[in-house]
This record gives structure tokens, C-alpha cells and sequence, in this order.
């Protein structure tokens, strides 16, 4: 692992502002977000366009789920075994082409339902293995007592780029059907050239991480997420916040639209949501500095819990938009919190395969959470659809508090007495 500062000199780490290495790794990623967001915007719409079928259109876009359940396993263990930096330039790279096929199709009038579906493919494959890459490579970058801080301005870069992406990307569909794809084509491009340009080593031991088979790798891995009971806990926790807070959007998304809902008063939801995220990471530092991460993260589960609660109670949209985007406000907080504290912990060897496996919870809970959110909406209404999420919320809010190995997790002085060894 590069060290920043001289733990014993007394000195604080350098400002994350003044880190050139951790500058450059974010701002290529923060392009890949803005851009890939763009992309994903536009891809139903030429789904639908290219087939005609809502049905297919819905098939189209399933298969970048399947890409990503199928390779996040395997980059994990890749990128514990390569130079991460070659990784993430590789993968980046394969995932632009990807979709600068796809606008030079568009552009040639000449993209298909086949053609659309092999690049969605492609680039949800590439990304499986830039994310484990890029998880081990933040621990490089940074110091351990800012990973705080580096994965709270990571979720104030993703709910910037759910906020923005949507509208920027329509617009840029409504001037050409193709520029969304180049958008999505420059993003992962940036990311590429912003990776190559770090200068310190993003990966451990290579040697030793060679030295062990790749599906003896993957079972250590496996094995070693298991051994933790953060990491068990924190498998089940993710797949049902996930599952549970998307189904929720999902149902009333679709509630909305069946009431006639236009489709801008839609928007305004998500995009109240995302502002409200992007403020939560915007205050996550201080919140996860002064705050303990084993406080922090039942307190926010209760607050999206409590929302459910009061969108149930009431169909008026206002009180939807207000409730919505008071309860995901304290989500960045314990995600950053949560996210820094992994990273702090596990060592720089098991940094990929710990991202992959925790990863897939998440990955899993992508295609089920459209089927809860529409199948509750279609058996039970809106209202009786957010009592049981809320409900599911609650639960898992119970089970934090009540679970000791996320209770007792610190404020980030005391992340470094957690690690493992390896």
C-alpha cells in the first residue's frame, strides 16, 4: 500500500484536494458517471425504438443485469491478481468502443435489437471488472483516515450524476439519438486516460496473489467475506436495503404514471431524491466524523422507513416529494461510513474479491426489485405496497441495531484497531 504520510512524523495526511493520484482516479470516474448515466437514459428509449415491444424493450435492458450477475464473482478475483491500474484502463476502453458502436449504428441508421443488447453486454461486463478494480485502488490513493471522506464525495459524485444524467441526457437524445451513446463512450474514455496517469501502484503483492490458483483464489475470498460477521451481516443488509428502497420507487413511480401523471411531475420525484442524496454526501463527512458508523446507519434506515410510513398515509404528491427526499438524505452518511470502514479493515490483497462478493448482493437485488415493487403495487395498492416495505425497512433496522459487529463500529480514529491481518 503507498503511504501518504509518515504515520510517526506528526504531520497530517495531505488534503484529498492536494492528492493528485486520488484527484485523477475521481475525476475519471466521476466522467464515467455523468456519461454512463447519459447512456443508460437513452437505452430504453432505443430499445423500444429498435423493437417496437415494450416486452423486448424490458429484455433488452435485462441483459446488462445478467452481464454484470455473471462476471462480478470472477473481477473480483482479477482484480487481486493484476496490476489494477491496466485493469481499469483495459476495461474502461472495451466499454467506449462498446458504445461508440453503438452511436456510429444510430448514426448510420443501422443499430439493431442484437447490436444493442452485445454492447449493454459488453460494457455491464466491463464494469464489472473496473468497480472491484477501482475499490482496491481507493486504498492506495488515500489514507485510511480520509476513506471517510473519499467515499462520502464518491456518493455525493453518484447522486450528482443520478440528478443531472436523466434530464442532460434527455436533451442530448432529443438533439441526436446518438450523442447520449457518445456521452457514455467519452465517459468510460476519461476514466481510461485519468487511471493511466496515476503514477502509484493501485495493486498489492502480485506475486503472491499469483501464487494461488484463480479458483482457490475465489474460494479464499468467498471464505474470508464469510469468516467476518460484518461482512455476513452486511451481504443480507445490502440485498435487502437494495431490494426494499428501489421496490419502493418502483411502485410509486408506477402508481404515478397509471394516475396520469406527467411524465416532468415524475421527474421532479427522482430528481428531488437525487438532490437530497447529493446534499447527504455533502454532509457525510462531518456526520460519519463526529458520528459513530454503528449510530449513523440504523438511524438512516429508520428515516427512509419512517417515509414509507408517511407516503403511505397520504397519496398528495407533495407530501410524496418532501417525505421522499427527507428520508434517503441520511443514506450517503452510512454508506460512506460503511464503505470507509470495509476499506479500512480488509487487506490491500482481498480488496477486489471483498468489492465483487459484497457487490453481488447488490447485483442479485437489481432484477428482483422491479418484480416486489410492481408485483405488491398490482396485489396491494400503493398504500398497502410502502407499509410492507416499510416494514421490511424496519426489520432491518432492528436487526442492525441489534447486530454488535455494526453497533460497535467507531468514528474513523478507531478504524485502523479493527484490521485484519492477513
Amino acid at each position: 500500500m503507498t503511504v501518504l504520510a509518515d504515520p510517526t512524523s506528526g504531520h497530517p495526511p495531505r488534503s484529498l484536494l492536494r492528492n493528485r493520484s486520488y484527484l485523477l482516479v475521481m475525476s475519471g470516474l466521476t466522467a464515467q458517471a455523468f456519461g454512463a448515466g447519459m447512456a443508460a437514459f437513452a437505452v430504453p428509449l432505443l430499445a423500444y425504438a429498435v423493437t417496437g415491444s415494450v416486452w423486448q424493450a424490458g429484455v433488452i435492458s435485462a441483459v446488462g443485469h445478467a452481464g454484470a450477475l455473471l462476471a462480478t464473482l470472477p473481477a473480483g478475483v482479477v482484480a487481486d491478481r493484476v496490476d489494477r491500474r491496466r485493469l481499469v484502463v483495459v476495461a474502461a476502453m472495451v466499454a467506449a468502443l462498446a458504445w461508440a458502436s453503438g452511436a456510429v449504428a444510430v448514426l448510420a441508421g443501422a443499430l439493431g435489437a442484437w447490436h444493442l443488447m452485445a454492447l449493454l453486454l459488453v460494457s455491464s461486463v466491463a464494469g464489472s471488472f473496473v468497480d472491484p478494480a477501482v475499490a482496491g485502488a481507493f486504498r492506495s490513493v488515500v489514507p485510511q483516515d480520509q476513506l471517510a471522506t473519499a467515499y462520502a464525495a464518491a456518493q455525493g459524485r453518484d447522486a450528482a450524476a443520478g440528478l443531472a444524467a436523466g434530464p442532460i441526457g434527455g436533451l442530448l437524445y432529443g438533439i441526436a439519438h446518438a450523442v447520449p451513446l457518445v456521452a457514455g463512450a467519452l465517459g468510460h474514455l476519461m476514466t481510461a486516460i485519468c487511471t493511466w496517469l496515476v503514477r502509484e501502484p493501485l495493486h498489492a503483492d502480485l506475486a503472491e496473489a499469483r501464487g494461488t490458483r484463480p479458483l482457490a483464489a475465489l474460494r479464499e475470498g468467498l471464505r474470508y467475506v464469510w469468516s467476518v460477521p460484518l461482512f455476513r451481516i452486511c451481504l443480507g443488509l445490502f440485498a435487502v436495503i437494495n431490494v426494499a428502497i428501489n421496490a419502493l420507487l418502483v411502485a410509486i413511480t408506477l402508481d404515478l404514471t397509471a394516475a396520469g401523471t406527467p411524465a416532468a411531475q415524475i421527474g421532479l420525484l427522482s430528481g428531488t431524491a437525487g438532490a437530497s442524496m447529493l446534499v447527504g454526501a455533502l454532509l457525510a463527512p462531518a456526520v460519519v466524523a463526529r458520528v459513530r458508523v454503528g449510530v449513523v446507519t440504523p438511524l438512516a434506515l429508520a428515516m427512509v422507513a419512517v417515509s414509507a410510513v408517511v407516503m403511505a398515509a397520504t397519496q398528495d404528491f407533495v407530501v410524496l416529494v418532501v417525505a421522499l427526499g427527507l428520508g434517503v438524505l441520511g443514506v450517503p452518511a452510512a454508506n460512506a461510513g460503511l464503505a470507509g470502514y470495509v476499506a479500512a479493515i480488509t487487506p490491500p490483497q482481498m480488496q477486489g474479491r471483498l468489492s465483487s462478493v459484497l457487490e453481488l448482493s447488490g447485483v442479485v437485488a437489481l432484477p428482483s426489485a422491479p418484480l416486489v415493487g410492481a408485483g405488491l403495487l398490482a396485489s396491494a395498492g400503493l398504500p398497502a405496497t410502502l407499509v410492507v416495505l416499510a416494514g421490511v425497512l424496519g426489520v432491518a433496522v432492528v436487526g442492525v441495531w441489534c447486530a454488535r459487529p455494526v453497533r460497535r463500529i467507531g468514528l474513523p480514529a478507531s478504524w485502523a484497531d479493527d484490521a485484519i491481518e492477513p
